[in-house]
C-alpha cells in the first residue's frame, strides 16, 4: 500500500495553482499541509490560514514528509531543497536554472541522506522525458536528443512563419499571453532551453556539464529577411537544444536555431508546444510531444512526480557510473547559415569552408562549415553586430 503523503508547497504561482486544481479533481492519498509564499498581500483562491511567509513552517513541520518546490528565485530554491533534503524530506521541483547549476550538489545530498529529488516538471512540462530516460532508455546507447525545449521563443518563431508577424511585434503577443516575460532574454535568448538541456544530457550520457560551458545563442537577431529566406526553402527555423554522443570519449551540447525541413518531426511543433527526439541505437528515432510550459501541463508533471514518492521512487543515476570517462567538449564544426551586416565580422569567425555567400544593400549571408570554439570567442560580437545564425543541417562532427 502506497504511504501518505504530507505536502509543503512553495510558490503558489501558475504551477502551484495548477497543480492544486489537479489534485482537487484526484482521490489521492496526499494533501497539502502547508502553502509558503512571498507576498501575504496577494488575494489568494484559498483560505489565508493556508499560506504563510515563514519557510521554516514546512522545513521543520515533522508531518509534512515532502516539500514542492516552485518558485522562481533559483538561490532561494536551491536553500529551500537543500535543507528540505538534509531534514530527510523528499522534493519534487521545477526549478530548471536551480537543477542544472547545483546538479552535482544536489546528487550529492540525496546520496547522503537518503532522500529523493524528481523534477520531471523542470523539462520540456508535460513531456516525461527524465523518466525515459531514466528507465526506458537504462541500457540504450544514445547517440542524440535534441528538439524544442522552451515554448515561449517556439510561439514567437511560429508566430513570425505561420502568421506572418515580426519579430518585435510576435515578442509583444507572446507577453501579452504570459507565454514571454517582460525581459524576455532567459527565453529568446536560449538560456532556459540549455537549463533544460544540461539535466537531460546527465540523465541520457551520466555527465555533469556547467551550463556556462554550453555555447547558446537565441532569436533576439532574427530579422524578416530570415523568415523569407526559409520559406523560400521551404524551410522552418525552430531554437533547438542538441546533445549528441560523438564517440566513446565525447558528448557536445549547444543551442541554436536551426533550419527544419518538412521531413523532419520538428517542423509542425509549433505554438508553445514542445518537441523532443530521441535517437538511440536500438530503439532508433522516438518523439515525444506535448505541450512545454502552463500551469495544468507543468502541474501534471510535478503531480507525475508526488505520486511517484508514494511508492518511494527515485533516480538511481545509473548512467554517472558507466560513464567510462565520457567527457563534455566544444571542439566540434558546424554548418551554419549567417546574415549579417560588418564584413570584419567574417573575417574573426574564419570559416572552414564557404559554400555560398550573397550580397545586396538589404540582406547579406554566408553558409559553410565552422568551428564552434570561433562562435564562442565572437559571441559578443554576433550579438553587437545583429547576426543571425542558424544551423543549415544537424551535421554535427569532431575534428
Amino acid at each position: 500500500m502506497s504511504k501518505k503523503i504530507n505536502i509543503g508547497l512553495f510558490g503558489f504561482g501558475v504551477v502551484g495553482q495548477g497543480l492544486y486544481d489537479i489534485i482537487k479533481t484526484k482521490n489521492l492519498n496526499l494533501e497539502i499541509v502547508r502553502f509558503v509564499i512571498k507576498n501575504p498581500n496577494k488575494k489568494r483562491s484559498l483560505p489565508q490560514e493556508l499560506f504563510s511567509t515563514d519557510k521554516n513552517s514546512i522545513l521543520q513541520n515533522p508531518e509534512i514528509n515532502t516539500v514542492v518546490e516552485l518558485i522562481n528565485d533559483t538561490e532561494a530554491a536551491f536553500e529551500i531543497v537543500s535543507a528540505a533534503l538534509k531534514a530527510g524530506k523528499n522534493v519534487v521541483s521545477a526549478s530548471k536554472k536551480m537543477i542544472a547549476l547545483h546538479l552535482s550538489e544536489l546528487i550529492d545530498l540525496q546520496h547522503q541522506y537518503g532522500t529523493s529529488l524528481l523534477y520531471e516538471g523542470a523539462v520540456c512540462g508535460s513531456i516525461p522525458i527524465i523518466r525515459n530516460l531514466e528507465e526506458y532508455y537504462d541500457n540504450e546507447l544514445l547517440h542524440s536528443i535534441y528538439g524544442i525545449f522552451n515554448g515561449s521563443s517556439n510561439y514567437i518563431l511560429s508566430k513570425g512563419f505561420n502568421d506572418g508577424l515580426d519579430y518585435p511585434t510576435a515578442l509583444k503577443q507572446a507577453q501579452e499571453l504570459g507565454f514571454a516575460e517582460t525581459d524576455p532574454t532567459m527565453d529568446v535568448g536560449g538560456f532556459d532551453a540549455k537549463f533544460k538541456l544540461v539535466i537531460a544530457a546527465y540523465h541520457a550520457y551520466g555527465i555533469v556539464v556547467k551550463p556556462e560551458e554550453v555555447f547558446n545563442l537565441g532569436i533576439e537577431n532574427l530579422s524578416v529577411q530570415d523568415i523569407q529566406y526559409a520559406k523560400e526553402k521551404e524551410l522552418k527555423i525552430k531554437l533547438v537544444p542538441y546533445a549528441k554522443k560523438l564517440n566513446n570519449q565525447q558528448v557536445a551540447l549547444y543551442v541554436l536555431p536551426r533550419f527544419i525541413d518538412k521531413k523532419e518531426l520538428l517542423y509542425n511543433v509549433d505554438y508553445e508546444y514542445n518537441g523532443v527526439i530521441v535517437q538511440a541505437a536500438f530503439a532508433d528515432q522516438q518523439f515525444f510531444f506535448g505541450k512545454g510550459a502552463g500551469g495544468h501541463p507543468t502541474g501534471s508533471a510535478v503531480l507525475s512526480d508526488i505520486t511517484a514518492l508514494r511508492y518511494d521512487y527515485h533516480y538511481e543515476y545509473k548512467k554517472a557510473a558507466a560513464t567510462d570517462g565520457l567527457q563534455f567538449t566544444n571542439d566540434i564544426e558546424l554548418d551554419i547559415y549567417m546574415r549579417y551586416h560588418n564584413e570584419d565580422l567574417i573575417k574573426e569567425l574564419n570559416f572552414e569552408h564557404v559554400a555560398e555567400r550573397f550580397y545586396s544593400d538589404r540582406f547579406k549571408f554566408i553558409t559553410g562549415t565552422i568551428k564552434l570554439k570561433n562562435l564562442i570567442v565572437n559571441q559578443h560580437r554576433i550579438s553587437q553586430n545583429k547576426a543571425f545564425i542558424a544551423v543549415n543541417n544537424p551535421r554535427v562532427s569532431s575534428r
